[in-house]
């Protein structure tokens, strides 16, 4: 029972710090602590979570059935549960809406470049699921392919998810995943995102691994030699509609007789 308090408090107090930072609005987000195999506390829905109090917090079973409290559970409960259900040495989660972090979501652009190597160590590769409507099975679905091998997602045009071996770290991951977005975001209206080099990559992943971090990294770039870090630009595609490419030819062609015209 005195864990569980603990536990309870904690929850609260990293819903003020979220809150606080910007990463949440109004009553955005989601948090959850792993008790035991079956029990876990989560947060309610409805509530910010700059506001919680520990009497709030709600305890679920792995069904999300309701074992202790006066409040309902988050609506995404499906989602954690799906992180808990397939990594069993996961113990806490986090999910807000930050925004640096959010609009690569938006954007569809994974957090996988290597431009720090704080971001290539601890964070590694945070990759984009695919949307899913809110509180369904798609949510979770579409964040189960990546669960094994990466310490967070992006939710398309929805959020960020972390997970950790307590909230402590679940948070600090997104803490450092929103900073990663937000330096990667200033570097792109530089045209200065520079990636460092494979063999300095290389370096910092077998750093990683010696400290026992788990999770996909970023490959880096190739250089020449004495060249520590370089612009790789990613291809940017957009498949044009028969609409775009038939107003395309209608103006082309205006132009073309309006000119010849001129010359009549």
């Amino acid at each position: 029972m005195i864990s569980e308090i603990k536990y309870k408090k904690q929850i609260c107090e990293i819903g003020k710090r979220i809150y606080d930072k910007g990463f949440v609005a109004a009553n955005d987000g989601n948090i959850s602590i792993r008790l035991c195999e079956d029990e876990f506390l989560i947060t309610p829905t409805g509530v910010s979570k700059g506001f919680m109090t520990p009497e709030i917090i709600v305890k679920v079973n792995a069904a999300g059935e309701v074992l202790e409290g006066d409040y309902r559970p988050t609506s995404e409960m499906k989602m954690h549960m799906l992180v808990y259900q397939e990594r069993p040495d996961i113990q806490a989660i986090v999910h807000v809406h930050p925004p640096y972090a959010t609009a690569f979501a938006i954007a569809g652009i994974p957090l996988d470049q290597a431009i720090m190597p704080e971001s290539v160590v601890y964070l590694g590769t945070i990759p984009v699921a695919e949307y899913g409507t809110p509180s369904t099975e798609e949510v979770p679905n579409a964040v189960k392919k990546y669960v094994y091998d990466h310490q967070g997602v992006l939710l398309e045009n929805h959020g960020a998810l972390t997970w950790g071996r307590d909230l402590e770290q679940a948070y600090f991951l997104m803490e450092s995943m929103e900073f990663t977005a937000k330096i990667n975001w200033i570097a792109k209206q530089l045209n200065g995102d520079r990636e460092l080099s494979k063999k300095h990559v290389q370096t910092l992943v077998d750093m990683k691994t010696k400290m026992g971090i788990k999770g996909n990294s970023p490959i880096g770039v190739d250089t020449e030699p004495g060249v520590h870090a370089m612009k790789r630009i990613p291809p940017m595609e957009k498949n044009l509609s028969k609409q775009d490419l038939q107003t395309i030819v209608e103006n082309v062609t205006k132009n073309i007789l309006d000119e010849l015209k001129k010359h009549l």
